[in-house]
């Protein structure tokens, strides 16, 4: 081997040893790039990760609000639906509301005002004061309200009362004539013949114990307080025949002691206006003289049943002639057409008689017409 040769393989050796010791380094290099390309993988991976949840957490929040967003629609729909239903309410009894037609003075009948309609939970303060103003507004309507029996005298009156059970004023006033012309006195009436005096009662139905009744007061009359009638509620109800209204009746127009007449027009209506719930008849005279002061009594009982007679019928109320109509909470139960409900008024307000042979001056002067004796029609 040439000296060249040798120096040329031991060059070689060398180079291949060098490159051996350098291998381990790149070795080593090649592990930390590919620690590194790993490292930055797994944190794009995480970065990646990251932001997918983020994203889900976004969608989701998003939908969140969306869902938030429509509920809230849904639940602003639904309020303005029910505020619109209960707006509509009203609407709906706005049929049964006054029209300003009804407002318009009727022969007779006082403008109505302003529309009222009580709530349910009224207050005791505004149930009296309503209670008081349609007994203002009823004054002026009838301001010659009046008992309908037409009578001289107490014993008069308190028999009178008496056979207007079951029936009308106005037979009892046909009846009655007869009857007092015959027996003037309480004391003529007791020793009457029963026979006699049912066939004069007859008219008024029931006669047989309507005879029973007037003969037996009038004894009791006699016999218990010298022939007069008395001004004492307690004495009044001893007499055959005789409650607690027909004693009010009399009290209240014959000797003006102030009371509370509770026949089946002012039951009637009490409830109607809402006045009371009570039924029983003494109930009902508690409760509404407890709205009103005493001395209103007798006269609010003749606007009640004078009402009761000519305009708030039990069947068919004149509800469109009707002058309270505002303040009444059962408006709208009758006829409202102003002129159909003309033609269900009675007696004066209708243009028809009364219920009176001899009604009072008053009456006659408000174009309040006398009603015809037995007989004549």
């Amino acid at each position: 081997m040439t000296k060249a040769a040798s120096a040329k393989k031991a060059a070689s050796t060398k180079q291949t040893a060098s490159a051996k010791k350098a291998s381990p380094v790149k070795g080593a290099a090649s592990a930390k790039k590919a620690a590194s390309a790993k490292r930055t993988s797994s944190a794009k991976k995480t970065a990646s990760a990251k932001k997918t949840a983020s994203a889900k957490k976004t969608a989701s929040a998003k939908k969140a609000a969306s869902a938030k967003k429509a509920a809230s629609k849904t639940s602003a729909a639904q309020k303005a639906s029910k505020g619109a239903a209960v707006k509509k309410a009203p609407a709906a009894k706005k049929v049964a509301v006054a029209p300003k037609k009804a407002t318009a003075r009727l022969k007779g009948t006082a403008p109505a005002k302003a529309v009222v309609h009580p709530p349910g939970d009224e207050s005791p303060t505004a149930l009296v004061r309503r209670a008081r103003r349609i007994n203002r507004e009823l004054a002026e309507v009838f301001p010659y309200a009046h008992p309908e029996l037409d009578f001289e005298n107490p014993f008069q009156l308190v028999v009178a009362t008496v056979l207007s059970a079951q029936t009308t004023d106005l037979r009892v006033n046909q009846t009655t004539p007869a009857l007092f012309a015959k027996y003037p006195t309480p004391e003529d009436l007791a020793a009457a013949n029963p026979e006699e005096v049912e066939e004069i009662l007859r008219p008024c139905g029931f006669f047989r114990a309507k005879t029973k009744s007037v003969i037996g007061l009038s004894k009791a009359l006699v016999e218990d307080f010298g022939g007069q009638v008395p001004g004492r509620l307690e004495d009044l109800v001893k007499l055959p025949g005789v409650g607690r209204k027909t004693a009010f009746v009399v009290l209240g127009n014959a000797f003006g002691r102030p009371g509370i007449t509770v026949d089946t027009h002012f039951q009637r209506l009490v409830r109607r206006w809402r006045w009371t719930g009570e039924t029983d008849p003494d109930k009902i005279e508690a409760a509404i003289g407890a709205l009103f002061p005493k001395s209103d009594w007798t006269d609010l009982s003749h606007h009640v049943i004078w009402h009761g007679r000519r305009i708030c019928h039990a069947r068919k109320p004149a509800c469109g002639a009707c002058p309270i109509a505002p303040l009444c909470p059962a408006y709208g139960e009758g006829e409202t057409d102003p002129e159909k409900a003309k033609k269900l008024l009675k007696y004066e307000k209708g243009g028809f008689p009364g219920q009176r042979l001899k009604p009072p001056q008053a009456y006659l002067d408000a174009g309040g017409k006398a009603a015809p004796p037995l007989g004549a029609g």
